[in-house]
């Protein structure tokens, strides 16, 4: 008797030991105590945890799934400038199938054609004149479309003087388009059209957009002493699943949510990070429709020759009675192009050259450079400190392409820093304490005449509908009104968009053409604003180097020859 009591005190022991530790390991005041000594039961929890909490892919509904109610409620300007964007990137859809796609019945770059029209004046172009060209789609089977829709890009260049230009391209919505190019330059130029996207390719990626902007999915890590969760994050998510945690900004009312944790509190998250993106979205025919090297952005042939010769401008032009007028100037949506590799601003902009690090480094004397965005705005952060030998970058031991990071050159008092934006954002892992919002930042800025202002904010919003990004830009632009109030001799820079190299994968998250429509509402939210905008579109567009997410060096060296020309003018 006296030993089974002894055994049942020794289980009682060692239970109450257990719980004491448990507690101890769980108690915020001393949850730095030396936990060591458990690690094999912490092991045998986590090993237990993840045998019932869902760490996979999240089961949404098919259609339906985002909020469209989500964040405060707009005012009456709001919703009528919303309606307007929207308006302004409304896209011609192909027309009702009521069978499955075929895919020999869609637009084929291979059998579609373009040919260059003359001008009034016959086969001669001059520098100052416009180029068209007209554009016919055909299908696979080589029969004519007879509906728009199609999204290509244009481009006029010269190898041999490292010009190049990007065209207009003008739907006439029945197969045929057209391209205009402004002539800027003496001698020769190439005309090159690209189908990126079929219009049938079009509609699914817009459908994709409208009813799964979950195929991006996040999630995030919520810990207390030794007890870890992991749940499924988004900017909306089913409530009928299970409870949610709201993390939706106080201050812009920008929405974000998680699963709530099944053993700890909303209060516990500790990271953000990419969760992963949804497979078998698109059927097997639709998949047809986004094929490398067959319908993902392929050029088109022309049926003639697709080169002219540009002579010189037209001094004088004499007219019927004998007057001299100078040639009327050709007005299209062409902010620059390159000539001799070096980007020319078509706007007035006076563009520099800073070749000498010791230039660079005199024009941000005394200056504080912020940075705001995604990567490609980093990739800004990353070209400066490797060029100026002086600014050293601080270790804060931020983890590898996430930040926050800053560098600094104490001799000319320069200090460079980069943050990334908030949510949604597909980097590996950011701590919820590092999450902020661009807006936010922006108002805590003293601003004046030494601080620089750089936003970068587009690639990761592809995957959502376009009011999403239309309420995060105009927090923005409040918050950058605010700045030029207090501070108007601030500057403020924007880049847009750029183009990318696209795959089937990367065209259904992240398309070129969910970029174009970003970037004209970026441009329509920011017009006649005191910032510089930085056209990342069509200087990726006109250049000869292949497209890239992160653009390459030469792109990237007249991006930052633009923003240092604007500062130090």
């Amino acid at each position: 008797m006296f030993q089974n009591l002894s055994k049942y005190a020794l289980i009682f022991l060692f239970i109450a030991l257990s719980g004491l530790i448990f507690l101890l390991c769980n108690i915020h005041t001393v949850e730095n105590w030396n936990c060591h000594t458990i690690s094999a039961l912490y092991q045998l929890q986590s090993r237990i945890q993840s045998s019932f909490i869902p760490l996979g892919v999240p089961t949404f509904n098919h259609n339906h799934t985002f909020c469209a109610h989500l964040g405060q409620k707009p005012s009456p300007e709001d919703v009528l400038e919303e309606r307007y964007l929207l308006d302004s990137i409304a896209w011609p859809l192909p027309p009702f199938r009521s069978t499955p796609i075929v895919l020999r019945q869609t637009s084929d770059p291979v059998h579609s054609l373009f040919a260059i029209l003359p001008t009034k004046a016959g086969w001669e172009w001059h520098v100052d004149d416009q180029l068209e060209v007209l554009i016919q789609m055909h299908d696979f089977h080589g029969q004519p479309k007879h509906y728009g829709g199609d999204f290509l890009l244009a481009r006029l260049h010269s190898p041999e003087h490292g010009a190049g230009v990007a065209g207009t391209v003008l739907d006439h919505k029945n197969g045929f388009y057209s391209a205009l190019f402004p002539l800027l330059w003496v001698g020769s130029a190439q005309v090159e059209i690209t189908m990126v996207h079929s219009s049938e390719a079009v509609a699914v990626l817009r459908r994709l957009r409208e009813e799964r902007p979950d195929r991006v999915y996040f999630k995030s890590l919520f810990r207390l002493g030794f007890l870890s969760e992991t749940t499924v994050c988004n900017m909306c998510l089913p409530p009928e699943q299970q409870p949610l945690c709201n993390y939706t900004d106080l201050h812009t009312g920008e929405p974000w949510y998680c699963y709530k944790p099944k053993m700890l509190s909303c209060e516990h998250r500790i990271n953000h990070a990419k969760g992963g993106y949804l497979k078998h979205i698109i059927t097997n025919k639709e998949a047809l429709l986004f094929q490398s090297g067959v319908n993902i952005k392929v050029h088109v042939h022309a049926s003639g020759t697709d080169r002219i010769n540009v002579l010189p401008s037209r001094t004088d032009i004499v007219d019927v009675e004998g007057s001299t007028m100078k040639p009327e100037p050709i007005t299209l949506a062409s902010s620059g192009y390159y000539y001799e590799d070096t980007w020319r601003p078509l706007d007035g902009f006076t563009m520099r050259q800073f070749n000498e690090s010791s230039a660079i480094t005199q024009c941000l004397r005394n200056k504080v450079i912020n940075m705001y965005g995604d990567s490609t705005v980093r990739q800004w952060f990353e070209y400066l400190i490797t060029i100026l030998p002086e600014l050293k970058e601080f270790d804060l031991h931020s983890p590898k392409n996430v930040g926050p990071f800053m560098a600094v050159d104490s001799t000319h008092n320069i200090l460079l820093k980069y943050r990334c934006h908030g949510p949604p954002i597909r980097f590996s892992t950011v701590m919820s304490s590092e999450m902020r919002y661009i807006s936010n930042e922006v108002d805590g800025l003293p601003g004046g005449p030494n601080t620089v202002v750089v936003l970068s904010i587009w690639a990761h919003f592809s995957t959502f509908p376009v009011e999403v990004y239309i309420r995060r830009l105009r927090h923005i632009r409040q918050a950058l009104l605010r700045l030029m109030d207090r501070a108007p001799e601030t500057f403020i820079v924007i880049r847009s968009a750029n183009l990318q190299a696209l795959d089937q994968e990367v065209s259904l998250y992240n398309s070129d053409w969910y970029s174009l429509q970003l970037n004209t509402v970026l441009r329509a939210m920011f017009k006649g604003m005191n910032v510089l905008l930085i056209d990342a579109w069509q200087m990726s567009s006109a250049h000869y180097l292949p497209h890239a997410l992160h653009p390459p060096p030469p792109i990237i060296k007249n991006m930052i020859d633009m923003l240092l020309s604007y500062i130090c003018q």
